[in-house]
């Protein structure tokens, strides 16, 4: 069996979703995956190449007004060209973001990941996990402690810096890296099989 190559396709305007990113690295790595890392702000014609021979995308930004960053809208488009030859087609797609308030319109940023995806028909691997925090027992340490199941969600303190990135939300990417290199070996098997 091959390993899977899982890259995350991520922009950071203040360090915060970069800190994200490395934690999706690390639970992918853990789990046994290739993983690259590519600022899509920096993207070069060789990281293009990476994402197309990749088994999973998945994508990062901040969540600014609603929605991804403006640098992860541009990447978004300059994708088009791999549109139009279908050369996403069937990858596994995930996603995360990061913004100052608790809800923050995060999911609006997923949804649009999602879609993002779904033009390049990629099959989307959500979170897989119930919330935490949401009863008397729980606590704001539980993964997935806001609630959010299209992908990984977080939350930072807008007066602080990346060092504040919560540490279940850091738990929580880790999380959605090992499931989507799961989740890549499983598609693999699979095919392979038919």
């Amino acid at each position: 069996m091959t390993t899977p190559v899982v890259s995350i396709a991520y922009h950071s305007g203040y360090g915060h979703t970069a800190v994200l990113a490395e934690a999706v690295r690390a639970g992918a790595a853990e789990a046994g995956a290739e993983v690259h890392l590519i600022k899509v702000d920096e993207i070069t014609d060789e990281q293009w190449e990476t994402l197309d021979r990749s088994d999973a995308i998945v994508f990062g930004s901040p969540t600014y007004m609603g929605t991804a960053s403006g640098a992860f809208h541009v990447f978004a488009e300059a994708s088009s060209k791999r549109w139009f030859g279908q050369d996403w087609k069937d990858k596994l797609a995930a996603g995360f973001t990061n913004s100052g308030s608790k809800s923050g319109d995060k999911l609006h940023t997923l949804q649009f990941f999602q879609i993002l995806a779904g033009q390049h028909g990629m099959h989307w691997v959500n979170l897989g996990l119930h919330p935490g925090w949401n009863n008397s027992e729980g606590s704001e340490y539980d993964l997935n402690r806001l609630g959010v199941f299209a992908g990984a969600a977080a939350q930072t303190n807008v007066d602080e810096g990346p060092d504040a990135v919560h540490k279940a939300d850091i738990a929580t990417a880790e999380h959605l890296g090992r499931r989507v290199t799961d989740t890549a070996r499983v598609l693999a098997r699979g095919r392979a099989a038919s």
